[in-house]
């Protein structure tokens, strides 16, 4: 008598799609995604078409430039000295330059300008620092010249809220912060890149 051959049971599939869905949902909700790098600047608003363009006169003491060639190189350039520097010294030497501590002749003008909250205090806030690229420069040394800008304002806005106010920026109330933007400008102006010679 031939033996009857067994029968092997059919996979029950019908919960697949659910166990994958849920597989799914545990590798989204588990796993951190890479963040693009990028700069928080509010862009303004463009210019009303029947608008003239208007000439601005900066006293050549005022303005700072720093400028990045197509190798990422960078150069700074104020009334004191004109070189190549490394990266690391930009936020000192931005901070220098709009502090003008010393109230040097060749470094942004001091004047004096009533602050609410502040009051009388001397001033540099006619200072300009020009960044210019080529338009080629590597976006990586971009992003890091204006890392090092901005956390050249932050570090000055701390210290002189901490002087004034006895604690730091990110902690004053909107007023307050207002107080000490004036105090500190952010005038970070960025040209066109343009194609520098080698």
């Amino acid at each position: 008598m031939a033996k009857k051959k067994k029968k092997m049971p059919g996979l029950n599939t019908s919960s697949t799609a659910d166990i994958s869905f849920m597989l799914l949902i545990f590798f989204l909700v588990t796993t951190s995604m890479d963040t693009d790098m990028g700069l928080s600047r509010r862009l303004p608003n463009p210019p009303d078409p029947d608008q003239e363009d208007a000439q601005v006169d900066i006293k050549s003491r005022n303005i700072m430039y720093v400028r990045l060639n197509p190798e990422g190189q960078l150069w700074i350039k104020d009334e004191v000295s004109s070189d190549y520097v490394d990266i690391a010294i930009l936020r000192q030497r931005a901070k220098d330059f709009i502090k003008n501590e010393q109230n040097f002749s060749k470094w942004p003008e001091k004047h004096v300008k009533i602050i609410d909250h502040l009051g009388r205090c001397f001033v540099t806030d006619k200072h300009v620092i020009s960044v210019q690229t080529a338009r080629d420069t590597p976006y990586f040394a971009y992003f890091q010249v204006q890392n090092e800008l901005v956390a050249a304002y932050n570090e000055l806005r701390d210290e002189i809220s901490k002087e004034k106010f006895g604690r730091p920026y990110e902690a004053l109330d909107e007023d307050l912060k207002a107080a000490i933007r004036q105090y500190y400008p952010q005038n970070i102006s960025e040209a066109e890149p343009k194609q520098y010679k080698q």
